[in-house]
């Protein structure tokens, strides 16, 4: 008689290559923003290439808006939470991270897009920094690993504030960016990390 056989549904561990390449991507994104906005402060009229709020053409804005900001002052408050927070997804390897920018950008740009105010343009990467922030927080619920779970709590106590305010609406302040940004990264941690069954030992 055969003996059951028994399968480790342990996830094999990402390499070395994989979690560089998440960091990379990061430190890219930064650098194409702090790129961009250099370029803007020294030509000028780069801004206007945000979310275009239901102007078909304004579409394009949900990939360029993360990387235009009103000056250096506001991409510095962007910057730091972006890179910390962004680090953190990228321990996960490069297309998680990947996955995670994407669901956010797309899910965050098309609620700005549907529900900010007509003739404004939104910029800005706080979208993506509030849906980095809320998926670090969510993935816990869905994957169960204590890791993931303690991560969250420390998100919660450094930028748990920060989440709460910057929802409440404020003139000059999209925080319509905030919420959907926010809704991305919850759904980018549900996609993700939801549960799965172990594969059946066959007997």
């Amino acid at each position: 008689m055969l003996e059951p056989e028994l399968r480790p549904t342990t996830k094999p561990q990402r390499s070395d290559r994989e979690r560089t390449g998440g960091f990379v991507l990061i430190v890219a994104m930064v650098l194409l923003m702090w790129l961009v906005e250099t370029i803007d402060i020294v030509a000028g009229n780069l801004d206007g290439a945000g979310i275009h709020p239901r102007d078909p053409e304004g579409l394009v804005g949900i990939a360029a808006s993360p990387f235009l900001h009103s000056g250096y002052a506001h991409l510095i408050g962007n910057t730091i939470p972006f890179v910390v927070l962004g680090l953190a997804i990228a321990v996960g390897g490069l297309v998680r991270t990947l996955a995670v920018v994407g669901i956010v950008a797309i899910v965050g740009g098309l609620g700005t897009w549907l529900t900010a105010p007509s003739n404004t343009v939104v910029i800005g990467a706080s979208g993506l920094v509030f849906g980095f922030a809320t998926y670090l927080v969510a993935r816990g619920a869905y994957s169960r690993s204590p890791l993931h779970i303690v991560g969250g709590l420390v998100v919660i106590v450094i930028y748990g504030s920060t989440l709460l305010t910057g929802l409440v609406p404020t003139p000059g302040i999209s925080w319509q960016g905030h919420l959907f940004g926010a809704l991305g990264g919850l759904i980018a941690a549900r996609v993700l990390h939801r549960a799965r069954r172990p594969a059946a030992a066959p007997v």
